[in-house]
């Protein structure tokens, strides 16, 4: 696999007011590594809803949310595990206690800070790993004043284990990597039937603000738009396997339509590795072969996908 020299870096992120009380941090770009997090400021308390992928990138986070919670989140959600979701987890202890799903917990703790190798010429800084104290099966709520955010276990989806974060009272939803805007969605660790069942749960909330894991914040169009795209996914193993393709060279010959215009279209390999899996019966987020579709997703690219990070 070929190294990556050092990249371009996206402008900082920024807090923005999406419902009163609820805001979105928001990474321009929305590429690898990339990606938004979220703030609930209630009354009584405050969470955070995941960090960021560097040092820098979360100190920035941090300050940002400082200006609205002067003395920080009481919580902090990961929605699933990845680095760029969790690597900032260390700037918010011990005042925030860390919550996630129970499986996200072990998968963080088996990953380790193993993501900061695929890209050796980031600037990742100090990224401590920092494991969930509070864990949960399926839903938990946490309460602030006159709101609550209801965090809800709806993977195998992007990955075995995500959770998203609903703010009832503003109709505010935060997805994780379950929702993506403008870029190519991703679910390799995860599930396609599993991705399309949590993406009409999510659509059954009637959210009227959508936060998605990278990309510009929308609304339900967004749910709808991941939707189809995996649709098309499908679509596509199913040919391929018709056809007797692997999915490598089933993603070269595929006609994305109107999707080939989203950002990062290289995860289409992996996704359809992921298909492909599933259509010969492999269960939804059950492991399976990451180095040898990342390396096909490296040739589909030419070379490893920018990260600008």
């Amino acid at each position: 696999m070929s190294t990556a020299t050092a990249p371009d870096v996206a402008p900082p992120g920024s807090l923005l007011p999406v419902a009163d009380g609820v805001y979105a941090f928001v990474q321009p770009g929305g590429g690898w590594c990339l990606n938004n997090a979220g703030l609930v400021a209630g009354r009584d308390s405050a969470v955070l809803v995941d960090t960021a992928a560097t040092e820098s990138r979360t100190r920035r986070l941090r300050e940002e949310v400082a200006r609205v919670v002067p003395g920080g989140p009481d919580h902090v959600v990961n929605t699933h595990f990845h680095g760029d979701h969790t690597f900032g987890n260390g700037q918010f202890v011990p005042r925030a206690v860390i919550v996630a799903h129970e499986g996200t917990r072990s998968d963080t703790a088996e990953a380790g800070l193993g993501l900061r190798h695929l890209w050796p010429g980031v600037a990742w800084g100090e990224t401590p790993l920092t494991l969930p104290t509070l864990t949960f099966r399926d839903e938990l709520t946490l309460h602030h004043g006159d709101m609550r955010t209801e965090l809800l276990h709806v993977g195998p989806a992007h990955t075995a284990n995500d959770v998203v974060a609903w703010v009832p009272e503003r109709s505010v939803l935060f997805t994780g990597d379950v929702v993506w805007s403008g870029v190519t969605p991703y679910i390799l660790m995860g599930s396609v039937t599993g991705s399309l069942a949590a993406l009409d749960r999510l659509r059954a909330l009637g959210p009227a603000v959508v936060v998605p894991g990278h990309g510009p914040v929308g609304g339900p169009e967004l749910i709808d738009a991941t939707r189809a795209y995996l649709v098309r996914v499908r679509e596509l193993a199913e040919d391929g396997l018709r056809r007797g393709m692997g999915p490598l060279r089933a993603a070269r010959e595929a006609d994305l339509g109107g999707f080939g215009g989203l950002l990062d279209p290289e995860r289409l390999v992996g996704n359809l590795h992921r298909a492909y899996a599933e259509l010969e019966g492999l269960a939804p987020g059950a492991r399976i072969d990451v180095a040898a579709s990342f390396k096909e997703m490296v040739a589909y690219n030419g070379g490893l996908p920018a990260c600008h990070a």
